[in-house]
């Protein structure tokens, strides 16, 4: 599908800027060769270790904490071969070797359209997009992609943080032309916020100031922005009991998720509260790399991606060498071994961040000999104010709710109404300012107009998805005036060319209202 994009405004931050020196900063900072590669190897070697110790418990705490201590032995290393927190972003990673430093929003869109590994949530919802014709940066836009507040990009910009040291500008620039692949606003922020903190951990310690430098990054405004402030706030006042800091961050913001399939569900996949456990994991921690990732992965939700990410800016703070013994054995055995659907292994992406960073280094300004790094001061700078919200979740149409109203060729099995024929149509009735329809995406998916109080809309419903990309939103749209409307299905009988039926198969739809 091709749609008029001229005629909206692209709203992706530019961040680029002279680098203004704050009074009482250096005018640069200096690191070893060896400081810095271990520092780089440090976070990949953590964010590994961080991840493949939640993978087995992954969701399993929803809203609660996780009421025992996962194990750990060093094989486990292994498991982060084949976790998506890793191999995804090898292959935006390596859009930098293909193209080049410079590479454009556009040309990761396009590595991601082609990659061909599972994927969900906002990951899917974009490469369904970009499959479908609505290229980087609109495949992240909440207007096509409903999922642009989920914690995809948080989970996979490491990348980018480990080859910005004391750059978060540079982070930042990176962080919105590879975040808006698969988010927007609050779901880009969190890449920020990451990678400012890797970009601090280079040259700081005391984790709380790493927080606070991440912070830094992102607009003040925002939510996410609000939510680690809150983080940040109840660690002062519960200072040596993590788990009253979790309830207070559960009883403030553990609701309302607007990801259609954490509505009205203890399952939360936001980007800013999961964030929110990654700064739980790291002041409680501090600095000690067994107790971050524990913390991290006991808060629950995703945690696999909250204790990856934790630890990997403490495997920054501390270097390789300084990791403890218990969390890296295990890694030199697959150092060698390429990560699942990519050309990396651990010892050449280590390679390439640094070769990275070095570049990077030297377009900023800085000084790159045999021996020594000379880094030039950048004081972060926050991107403009990006947000989107789409209303508050409360109700769920099944298709058996009277709200729906069903004429033509459709068939009810297992919770959806499904129709191969043309011309079938279905009309919803709804009170609120949102709504996504949900239902089954395949290989044999086929197309339907959409009509909103009467008029067509230019967003066709499209039930093709390219496979292993696992998205059941087949259309969606939100700032709608807060009363009754009227949206009308009708079933085209024409498919995408790669598509081997005519399928539309609709479960239900996510209603929301005015905040």
């Amino acid at each position: 599908m091709r749609i008029p994009f001229l005629l909206e405004a692209v709203l992706i931050t530019l961040v680029a800027g002279p680098v203004i020196a704050q009074p009482d900063a250096p005018a640069s900072r200096h690191l070893s060769r060896a400081v810095l590669r271990d520092k780089i190897r440090g976070g990949w070697a953590a964010k590994m270790a961080g991840a493949a110790y939640g993978t087995p418990d992954e969701f399993r705490a929803q809203g609660k904490i996780m009421d025992f201590t996962p194990s750990w032995k060093p094989d486990q290393a292994a498991m982060s071969i084949n976790n998506d927190d890793l191999y995804v972003q090898m292959t935006l990673a390596a859009v930098l070797d293909q193209v080049g430093l410079d590479a454009t929003c556009a040309q990761f869109g396009e590595a991601f359209r082609v990659s061909r590994y599972g994927l969900w949530h906002a990951n899917a919802g974009a490469r369904r997009n970009l499959n479908r014709g609505i290229p980087a940066p609109w495949s992240g836009h909440p207007k096509y992609n409903a999922h642009a507040d989920d914690i995809d990009f948080q989970i996979e910009a490491d990348f980018i943080g480990f080859m910005c040291p004391g750059l978060p500008r540079v982070a930042n620039e990176y962080c919105d032309r590879v975040g808006h692949v698969m988010n927007y606003g609050d779901g880009v922020y969190g890449g920020m916020w990451l990678c400012g903190m890797y970009s601090a951990a280079f040259f700081e310690s005391d984790v709380r100031k790493v927080i606070e430098a991440g912070l830094a990054c992102i607009p003040a405004q925002s939510q996410y922005a609000a939510l680690i402030r809150d983080v940040l706030t109840w660690s002062n006042q519960y200072p040596d009991n993590w788990t009253n800091c979790w309830k207070a961050l559960e009883e403030k913001w553990d609701k309302d998720d607007v990801c259609p399939d954490g509505a009205l569900a203890p399952f939360n996949i936001d980007a800013k509260f999961n964030g929110g456990y990654i700064a739980l994991g790291l002041l409680y921690g501090r600095g000690d790399l067994g107790r971050t990732i524990e913390i991290a992965t006991r808060a629950g939700q995703d945690s696999d991606c909250n204790p990856g990410n934790a630890a990997g800016v403490v495997g920054v703070i501390l270097g390789y060498d300084r990791i403890p013994e218990k969390w890296k054995s295990g890694l030199p055995q697959v150092g060698d071994t390429k990560f699942l659907y990519t050309d990396y292994t651990l010892n050449q992406v280590i390679q390439a961040t640094e070769a990275h960073a070095l570049e990077l280094i030297k377009r900023a300004g800085g000084q790159v000999t045999d021996t020594e790094v000379v880094i030039p001061f950048q004081s972060p700078l926050a991107p403009k104010l990006e947000q989107w919200n789409p209303g508050v979740p409360y109700k769920k149409l099944d298709i058996n709710d009277p709200a729906w109203s069903w004429q033509g060729d459709w068939t009810k099995y297992d919770g959806a109404m499904t129709t191969v024929a043309s011309g079938s149509e279905t009309t919803l009735r709804f009170d609120g300012v949102a709504v996504v329809i949900a239902g089954l995406l395949d290989q044999a998916g086929g197309k339907a107009d959409v009509f909103l109080d009467g008029k067509k809309s230019d967003y066709l419903l499209d039930a093709f998805i390219v496979k292993d990309t696992h998205d059941n939103t087949l259309w969606n749209t939100y700032g709608l005036e807060p009363r009754e409307h009227t949206l009308r299905i009708v079933t085209r009988g024409d498919a995408d060319p790669r598509s081997h039926g005519h399928k539309i198969s609709i479960q239900r739809a996510v209603i929301y209202r005015a905040p």
